[in-house]
């Protein structure tokens, strides 16, 4: 099976259902060095950019459309070695399978408790950050639970909010603390420090 990232370090599987930003950021952080951990595997929920971008990593992405189970989802990641799944703009509802508790980890674009839950994805969530007259937004790691949005925080990242602001414009800014926060994140769960 294809891998990204050294043969030694922890074993990454990667869920996407977009464009693969930020799996291609996950990508140079290892291979900087600064994440420590190979990508494994990646699951997309269709096929999309994300897959090509995968591809383009030497990896095959599986696509499995819907609502995985988690037996089957428990399965594929046990059969890949996985130590740690990254939700990377993954938009179905992750069942968590038994033995993955605390493995399953998410990267929401806003800060959570607040601004979280069904529907609010990309442009939605930036949306409604802009709606609610917050001067602050930013992007919360989180590990997943059966709901969407709700599971134990590891760490989160600010970025203001300015006036003029677009969905467009705060979720580039939004993004930028993204690619600092996933690679922190995930390095600390791996190194047991999450």
């Amino acid at each position: 099976m294809p891998t990204f990232g050294p043969q030694n370090a922890p074993r990454l599987a990667v869920m996407l259902s977009g464009g693969g930003r930020t799996l291609v950021n996950l990508a140079e952080h290892i291979r900087s060095g600064s994440l420590q951990a190979q990508i494994t595997l990646v699951i997309a929920s269709r096929e999309c950019a994300g897959c090509d971008r995968a591809r383009e990593l030497g990896l095959s992405p599986l696509v499995m459309p819907g609502v995985i189970p988690a037996e089957e989802l428990g399965r594929v990641l046990r059969e890949h070695r996985a130590d740690l799944v990254a939700l990377a703009g993954y938009l179905k509802l992750v069942r968590v399978p038994r033995g993955f508790e605390r493995r399953i980890i998410n990267i929401h674009p806003a800060l959570l408790p607040d601004f979280g839950g069904p529907g609010m994805h990309g442009r939605h969530v930036h949306e409604a950050v802009l709606k609610s007259g917050v001067k602050v937004s930013g992007c919360t790691v989180h590990y997943v639970d059966d709901r969407y949005d709700s599971g134990e925080i590891i760490l989160q990242r600010v970025c203001p909010v300015v006036e003029g602001d677009t969905p467009d414009t705060l979720a580039a800014r939004v993004f930028e603390q993204e690619c600092i926060a996933y690679p922190d994140a995930l390095g600390r769960v791996l190194a047991g420090r999450a």
